[in-house]
């Protein structure tokens, strides 16, 4: 087998005069989808260089729309190659027989059963410009899916993905902005400097006057949400999720089908399928609620996260904290009502404080208290300066915003707002399903079953919050005990927020580094990375007793790093 050559192409001269304006490239964001996804890939700045390299597939991330482009991608396309778009090319689509339709904000798209993800209801888009197919197509053209206006059951309006066959090759354009949709769920659309629109029902009033992550959440109150049996309501959907899936799937396809492969490395370790986190905020700093959690912990036999808040504990909890395996990590406070405010310098005090506090020298974690969250990426940013890897922030404040608000139950590296060029920052979001489940103006138990059923579909960390200021409520502890025993029974391996952190950048150093002839990968990286799968995709099996198992649609082996 060969392994395809897969390029990201993106202008970065184009892009900085969209940066001069403070405008957005959001689609450099597929590079971060397929880095998470364990994909290998060159990144290319200038369309000019198709013709100097030898690559199988082309993505087009963001690139200045000319005649001259859209020559050298069809020439591409011509002799063989694949060419993949979300919502360009717009130089092409008379070429290809196309006219366009009005670009949306919003919709839902159908994939066919063909597609990963298969068992979905349609899924929310936040932004697509659809092209019909006029008629007057002088090659193959299939149309993939059905793209609905405004709701799951909308007039239909096109395909989320034509396929045109160019030569011997194929220039594929989804009408969905995959990776804008992916940084609209996970980080909103545009910065949070007022409050979000509460729920119908009330049961997610965010319009409090306090500004929260969840007040930039881009789902819909009536559309995107289910209620459990006992009426609770909660988001149900990680459409970030599937729609990475969904692109993967689609590239991995694609490859297959040229007679290629494409490994990639899986999202844990061996014999892990999903992540259990439970995190702890110290609100109230109750020394005896901690002594009693430390308890209940050692019963349920995991290591967990604890977020402590200004002043924190006496030295002999954190002791203890530290000893029996856990993890202390920050809970900044930048809440009115406490006398906290927004600001870097009181980030860093509370922070320096911690550490004067606690024994500890780094904190790699921090979630901020209330989810107070406000403009677009100051908070990681704060936490990039200082150090901190990771940041759990982005959960819900609400009994009726719990789930996955923000599309996602995946680790991520955020995108920063065009005035910083659209870079990564270097700090992994991990974000939280719900809070201190049975207290009575938060959800019950009936969440825990759905919640955990997604994350395992996903292949995500299905994250949970209690604070400890709860543990002498017996129905809290008693969700806690449900909840451990439930994700066990599913197969989750509960990790504490450090180790999912130290993982996911481990395992992004894998690399590929060619492959013999009995299809097996020669891989480097990281040693910390050892157990990590590679997945190597297979176009014939050719009646061989190598088991295979399919992922992202495709038939794979395995192959462990570190072996």
């Amino acid at each position: 087998m060969q392994i395809a050559r897969v390029a990201v192409l993106f202008d970065e001269r184009y892009a900085g005069r969209y940066w001069l304006y403070g405008l957005n490239t959001f689609e450099a964001y597929i590079a971060e989808i397929l880095s998470h996804a364990g994909i290998p890939y060159d990144q290319l700045d200038d369309v000019n260089q198709l013709e100097r390299s030898r690559f199988d597939v082309v993505i087009v991330a963001f690139v200045e729309e000319t005649e001259h482009t859209a020559s050298l991608l069809w020439r591409f396309a011509e002799h063989g190659g694949i060419v993949i778009s979300y919502a360009g090319l717009s130089h092409m689509r008379k070429r290809l027989g196309c006219s366009e339709k009005t670009q949306l904000t919003y919709g839902y798209a159908s994939l066919p059963a063909n597609a990963e993800p298969a068992d979905s209801k349609p899924l929310r888009f936040l932004q697509a410009r659809p092209w019909l197919i006029t008629g007057e197509q002088a090659m193959e053209v299939a149309e993939v899916g059905v793209l609905h206006k405004d709701r799951p059951d909308g007039g239909q309006i096109g395909a989320p993905l034509l396929q045109f066959k160019v030569g011997s090759g194929w220039i594929d354009r989804w009408s969905v902005n995959i990776p804008y949709t992916v940084v609209g769920f996970q980080q909103g659309t545009k910065p949070v400097f007022a409050d979000g629109i509460p729920a119908p029902d009330r049961t997610g009033d965010i319009d409090e006057g306090i500004l929260k992550a969840d007040d930039g959440c881009e789902m819909d109150w009536e559309l995107d949400r289910l209620f459990t049996e006992t009426g609770m309501p909660y988001y149900a959907y990680p459409y970030a999720d599937l729609w990475r899936e969904a692109a993967i799937s689609h590239l991995l396809q694609r490859v297959v089908g040229a007679g290629l492969t494409l490994p990639f490395v899986d999202y844990w370790p061996e014999g892990i399928h999903a992540v259990a986190l439970i995190s702890h905020d110290s609100d109230g700093n109750e020394e005896a609620q901690a002594e009693k959690l430390l308890e209940l912990l050692k019963e349920c036999q995991i290591h967990t996260t604890w977020c402590m808040l200004e002043p924190g504990y006496r030295d002999e909890i954190y002791t203890r904290v530290n000893a029996e395996g856990h993890e202390l990590a920050f809970h900044y406070n930048a809440l009115d009502l406490d006398n906290g405010f927004w600001d870097e310098a009181e980030f860093n005090r509370q922070l320096n404080g911690l550490k004067e506090s606690a024994p500890i020298t780094e904190v790699c974690s921090n979630k901020n208290h209330y989810t107070r969250f406000e403009a677009w990426g100051d908070l990681f940013a704060w936490c990039e300066r200082a150090g901190i890897a990771c940041d759990q922030t982005r959960g819900p404040s609400k009994k009726g915003n719990v789930g996955f608000l923000f599309g996602t139950c995946h680790p991520y590296f955020p995108i920063t707002w065009g005035s910083d060029q659209n870079r990564l920052y270097d700090v992994l979001e991990l974000g939280f399903l719900t809070q201190d489940l049975e207290l009575p103006y938060l959800a019950d138990s009936s969440v825990v079953k759905p919640f955990l059923d997604q994350a395992y579909r996903v292949q995500g960390v299905a994250h949970f919050l209690f604070h400890q200021q709860y543990m002498g409520e017996p129905k809290v502890t008693a969700a806690l005990r449900n909840l451990v025993t439930e994700a066990r029974k599913q197969g989750f391996v509960f990790w504490t927020s450090k180790q999912i952190n130290d993982w996911e950048r481990a395992r992004r150093t894998v690399k590929m580094d060619g492959i013999n002839d009995q299809g097996e990968v020669k891989l480097s990286g990281d040693p910390a990375a050892q157990g990590a799968v590679v997945w190597i995709p297979v176009v014939h099996m050719d009646g061989s007793n190598v088991q295979s198992q399919s992922k992202f649609g495709v038939n794979c082996v395995k192959q462990l790093f570190g072996e």
